[in-house]
């Protein structure tokens, strides 16, 4: 049978991180994860909305502010984390949006998607006791990490800067668990990507293509329900190996149930991935003590 939310194995007593958690696949993924018995905590830029998305929601769900787009705030979160944690999931995300810089002068997609992310992993890897699950899209495959210009100073192209953020997901995927493997740690690094699910994602390019894409949305992405099914299944299932790359099943990684699925060659480059992840520590100011780990 093909696996979803029924094959989730019982998370009391987990606590779990879930960026992103107030709409589209982070709601789902917070929702479900609570309803197996998880405590989890939601880390949403607007609090209010987190709120009233998770109000009425069963299980233990706390919202808590997070906003990616500022690594103050992302030191904030990561400071209240008192204690231990089972899983980070880093869900949130923003796909096409105008030319615009976060509150520390990085590309909004670059900054939101992998640096903010990259920052919150690093600062909260000590307390990690499982796995760190990063999402990343079938979009990767139109990326290329512009390793000379990252925050893309020149010619800045929306599709291809969210390409290049969700390629440097993966790539962070990957390097971390090549590294948490080298230090003789535990804890293992997934990555996950949801297809073409239909979420609020598509809806805030602010552009014509909003139009577009909601179309697109009524007529061929499937649930963000489905969606969120490989980032259930790389944050639970038990004897995973670190590294995975968890997609659906169906035509094209478009639809369906939850699988392990390949990427694409640039996303294995181990120099590229080796000097992003020296460039992200350069720019988020955060250095992995991975060696505390093994």
């Amino acid at each position: 049978m093909p696996w979803n939310t029924a094959d989730i194995p019982d998370q009391t007593g987990r606590i779990v991180v879930v960026t992103g958690a107030n709409s589209g696949l982070g709601l789902v993924t917070a929702t479900a994860l609570a309803a197996a018995g998880a405590r989890v905590i939601c880390a949403c830029r607007d609090v209010e909305k987190g709120h009233a998305a998770l109000a009425g929601k069963s299980g233990e769900l706390q919202v808590r502010p997070l906003d990616l787009a500022d690594l103050s705030s992302v030191r904030t979160f990561a400071d209240g984390v008192g204690h231990a944690v089972d899983v980070l999931i880093n869900n949130a995300g923003l796909m096409a949006v105008p030319h615009r810089r976060t509150a520390d002068g990085f590309e909004m997609q670059f900054g939101t998607n992998h640096l903010g992310h990259f920052a919150l992993t690093g600062l909260l890897l000590h307390r990690i006791s499982d796995r760190v699950v990063t999402l990343s899209s079938f979009m990767h495959r139109i990326g290329r990490v512009r390793l000379d210009d990252l925050n893309w100073e020149r010619g800045y192209q929306r599709w291809l800067a969210y390409g290049q953020s969700k390629l440097a997901n993966l790539m962070f995927a990957y390097e971390l668990q090549h590294r948490l493997v080298a230090a003789g740690a535990r804890v293992r690094s997934m990555a996950a990507h949801p297809g073409y699910a239909s979420t609020n994602l598509q809806s805030r390019t602010e552009s014509i293509q909003d139009r577009l894409m909601g179309l697109g949305n009524l007529v061929f992405a499937q649930s963000a329900e489905m969606g969120a099914l490989p980032t259930l299944f790389a944050a639970t299932v038990p004897d995973l190996p670190g590294g995975s790359f968890i997609g659906p099943g169906g035509p094209g990684e478009m639809r369906g149930h939850p699988r392990p699925v390949g990427s694409s060659g640039a996303s294995h480059d181990r120099e590229v991935q080796q000097r992003l992840w020296e460039q992200s520590e350069r720019l988020t100011g955060v250095r992995f003590e991975l060696a505390a780990l093994g």
